[in-house]
C-alpha cells in the first residue's frame, strides 16, 4: 500500500537507533496532529454529492482546507494533507487506525470538532480520529 509522501527522517534519529540497538522499543512517531471543524462544506464533494463515510468527509475537509481555501473557525493547518496523494491514502490510514462508531456517526452528521493524529509505526501510517462538541 502507498505510504505518505514526506521528507526522510533526520540522520540523527537513525544514528540513535543504531547505537541503542534492537533492545529498545520505539514509540510510534506522530506525523501530524491537528484539529478541524466539520462544517456543511465538508459534507459534500466537489460535485455536490453528499458524502456518507467518515473517511470521505475527513478527506474532503483537508481538500477544502488545502486545495480550495475553504475552512471553518477552528480548522488548523496540517503538514501532510496538502499533498493530494496523502489525502488519497487517508481511507487506508483510518482502516489501520481508529474512529469510534459514535465518532464516525458524528462526523457524518457534521457540526463537530475532530482531532486527527497520524502515526507511523515503522511498517505503515495510521490515523486516529476523536470528536468533541
Amino acid at each position: 500500500m502507498p505510504r505518505l509522501t514526506r521528507f526522510s527522517k533526520p540522520v540523527l534519529g537513525m544514528l540513535t537507533a543504531l547505537m541503542l540497538g534492537p533492545t529498545v522499543a520505539q514509540a510510534d512517531e506522530i506525523l501530524a496532529d491537528y484539529i478541524a471543524f466539520i462544517g456543511q462544506d465538508d459534507l459534500h464533494n466537489s460535485k455536490g454529492t453528499r458524502l456518507r463515510e467518515p473517511w470521505q468527509i475527513l478527506r474532503q475537509d483537508r481538500a477544502n482546507y488545502h486545495r480550495f481555501g475553504i475552512s471553518q473557525l477552528g480548522d488548523e493547518w496540517d503538514p501532510l494533507f496538502s499533498d493530494k496523494s496523502n489525502r488519497a491514502v487517508m481511507e487506508n490510514m483510518i482502516r489501520r487506525g481508529s474512529i469510534a462508531p459514535e465518532a464516525g456517526r458524528d462526523i457524518v452528521r457534521g457540526g463537530v470538532m475532530v482531532r486527527i493524529t497520524v502515526y507511523d509505526n515503522g511498517k505503515h501510517d495510521y490515523l486516529r480520529a476523536s470528536v468533541s462538541r
